[in-house]
């Protein structure tokens, strides 16, 4: 199984640059994409073959992931953890028949640090998440 993952810092701006022609020819079985900073209906494109599997920040041209994939995962879930994790659209994990993959965009600490205690507390977090799901099978982690 071929995988690739890519930070597109905005997938509209991305979709202007040749983002489908590098699909077609990095002709992946799953593509990963951070920083979509997009709702899937902000753009159309033809993405033949693969599956569309989107996770939004609430809000709008904020962060951003998406999984596209020619197989189909037995199951796929978005964000982790407490409440405060699931608004900014930084997780998908796709469940496929021997591993777990998790498409990730990690929180910027910001300037002079602003958000660090934040991101710290993400981190730990996000290791316990990807290790209960090492205990059930195999982890896949990019972004």
């Amino acid at each position: 199984m071929k995988l690739v993952s890519w930070n597109v810092n905005g997938l509209r701006a991305c979709l202007k640059k040749g983002f489908l022609d590098f699909c077609a020819f990095a002709d992946a079985d799953v593509i990963c994409l951070q920083e979509t900073k997009m709702r899937p209906e902000q753009a159309e494109f033809d993405l033949p073959g693969y599956t569309r599997f989107w996770n939004s920040a609430d809000k709008a041209g904020y962060s951003g992931t998406a999984v596209f994939t020619r197989r189909q995962p037995l199951n796929v879930t978005y964000d982790f953890g407490i409440d405060e994790h699931r608004h900014e659209g930084r997780i998908i994990t796709a469940e496929f028949q021997d591993f777990y993959l998790v498409c990730c965009y990690t929180p910027n600490s910001k300037d002079q640090l602003l958000r660090l205690d934040y991101r710290m507390a993400w981190e730990d977090d996000l290791r316990d998440y990807l290790c209960e799901l090492d205990a059930v099978k195999p982890v896949v982690y990019c972004g």
